[in-house]
């Protein structure tokens, strides 16, 4: 897998993950990237930027980097977490959706993302590059079956908080303790099953004529609302 992008660079360096291949531009010049891509021992191949342009599309800023695969976390992660605030994404489709929701979750301390193995987006290179790097800070676990993994979560003192635009105010609902916020997907929202098995409906007041927001956008309203209610005294 390709990643790449000064920051995602900077932060794969810092996390130890293991590089295959170093790509760079001829005009590539961060000296502190380079000194940190030093210490690999592995051949720098130099490039032209159009021959970079191939490689992936988008702005890789003269470093490309292939690396192993991104090796998700396991339900397991959350055994030892007390009062844990996760996020379960219901079929998430769009990269840099996922990207910036990672990138929102870690800047909230967020403990981890749950996301189905089926028809969702998985971690990926433009995944990884909206995330900015943050996403290897944060654990992402896959799961087969996201109603399981629901059951599951209430089993083990989790309090399920669905999202849709028919709820009560988001605002209003209690996060603390062991709490799990769902977001559904861009277009259809989270599933009927889903929902039903939600602890609570969470919804955020429109007022303009658009009734509807970004799947990110969202996220990031629901998530630090959450976090400043588990901070309150």
């Amino acid at each position: 897998m390709y990643i790449y992008g000064k920051n995602v660079v900077k932060s794969a360096l810092e996390s130890n993950t293991k590089i295959n291949k170093i790509f760079l531009s001829k005009s590539f010049d961060d000296q502190d990237i380079l000194n940190g891509l030093k210490k690999t021992n592995l051949k720098f191949n130099i490039r032209q930027n159009y021959e970079m342009d191939k490689m992936v599309d988008a702005m890789h800023q003269g470093v490309i980097l292939d690396v192993e695969d991104y090796k998700y976390a396991d339900l397991s992660v959350l055994d030892n977490l007390e009062d844990a605030l996760i996020v379960m994404l219901d079929h998430i489709e769009d990269p840099h959706n996922f990207g910036a929701i990672i990138r929102t979750c870690e800047a909230a301390g967020v403990d981890a993302i749950i996301i189905p193995k089926d028809r969702a987006c998985d971690v990926n290179s433009t995944v990884i590059k909206t995330s900015t790097g943050t996403i290897n800070n944060m654990n992402i676990i896959r799961v087969t079956n996201l109603n399981q993994t629901i059951k599951y979560l209430k089993d083990n003192g989790y309090w399920i908080v669905g999202t849709d635009m028919e709820g009560t105010d988001y605002s209003k609902i209690d996060y603390k303790g062991k709490t799990c916020i769902i977001i559904g997907n861009e277009g259809k929202g989270i599933s009927e099953l889903v929902e039903k098995n939600c602890d609570f409906i969470a919804s955020i007041p429109m007022y303009g004529k658009v009734n509807s927001l970004n799947a990110s956008v969202a996220t990031a309203i629901v998530i630090f609302e959450a976090v400043k209610a588990r901070h309150e005294l």
